[in-house]
């Protein structure tokens, strides 16, 4: 028996090795003809040198690519790992020991500088869990396989350009399995089109430098529409909960959804702000928390679509305000 589990083991050793053997030869050959379209893009050969020097053909990217949850989270359960109690005030700490970078930015973008830190401590608890992939290994190894070949490629080739315009090294560029980077968790596309040389070094560091972190998140809400003077929104009470109001595109104004008995939270009536329209979210369903969303919110699933990830944020900047 021993021997036969031990000829099992070997043998699927053997078939494993010899599948990725071939998986890596296919990869070659493929990066064969990508290096050629991004040399013609622009790309330096000293870059192309530098990013694919060791390049690898990672199984584990593909694998978490396919990974299908066993089950769906509910937002409750979401909520507590999310906005966690050492969150909130790991949170209010941060804001503390940047308050004044951070109300400079904030005054620049027209970005409440909660939000900045929320996005910060969820995206990358604080800049202390970026991801552990070599981004360039990653995008390549997903462009390759081709579920998403033409994402993943273009991202691929923007990741090119950022080594290629010095913000930092192949070696260093180091983000999540998908390709998102440094602490704001950027994608490539994304850095180009958002990230900030706020200390004006020349360079768009997202991965060390927190003032660029902190100004490309700013710059990032503001260029989608950021109001500068308005909350995410709250959550709600609703007398009579009706599935056909639950919808962020439901808009009405504040003082329909008055009529409709929405309350805030503690039972009082809802603001009046003339012209605000706001629709409502329940991420758990009609009998979970209810929250009364404005256009800030849509800003922020601009970011990541999510209705999880966006009421966490607003949650999380909520509380660390709270504690300054």
């Amino acid at each position: 028996m021993k021997k036969f589990i031990l000829f099992t083991f070997v043998t699927l050793f053997s078939t494993l090795a010899t599948a990725q053997a071939a998986d890596q030869a296919s990869f070659n050959q493929w990066l064969v003809q990508f290096k050629q379209k991004a040399k013609a893009d622009g790309i330096s050969q000293e870059t192309l040198d530098a990013a694919f020097r060791d390049a690898k053909y990672l199984p584990r990217v593909i694998e978490l690519d396919r990974k299908q949850p066993e089950s769906k989270m509910t937002f409750a359960q979401y909520r507590e790992r999310i906005v966690s109690t050492q969150r909130i005030n790991q949170g209010r700490h941060e804001f503390r020991k940047h308050r004044a970078l951070l109300e400079e930015i904030g005054a620049a973008y027209g970005v409440q500088p909660q939000y900045i830190v929320a996005l910060w401590g969820i995206e990358t608890n604080y800049g202390t869990n970026t991801g552990g992939f070599d981004v360039i290994d990653s995008l390549a190894t997903l462009a390759h396989e081709g579920r998403r070949r033409d994402f993943f490629s273009d991202e691929l080739l923007n990741a090119l350009h950022i080594i290629n315009d010095d913000h930092i090294s192949a070696d260093d560029m180091q983000g999540s399995w998908a390709g998102a980077m440094g602490q704001s968790q950027f994608m490539p596309s994304s850095f180009l089109a958002y990230a900030q040389d706020y200390n004006k070094d020349g360079k768009k560091d997202i991965w060390t430098t927190q003032a660029d972190v902190f100004a490309s998140a700013a710059n990032y809400l503001a260029r989608s529409g950021w109001h500068g003077d308005e909350k995410w929104g709250r959550q709600v009470r609703m007398a009579n909960v009706r599935e056909s109001d639950i919808s962020r595109e439901n808009k009405k104004s504040l003082n329909e959804w008055s009529r409709l008995e929405v309350t805030q939270i503690n039972g009082q009536s809802l603001p009046v702000v003339a012209g605000m329209k706001a629709g409502l979210v329940a991420p758990d369903g009609t009998s979970g928390p209810i929250y009364l969303t404005y256009h800030n919110y849509d800003v922020i699933m601009k970011w990541n679509r999510s209705t999880y990830f966006a009421t966490s944020v607003g949650l999380l900047a909520d509380a660390i305000a709270a504690g300054q």
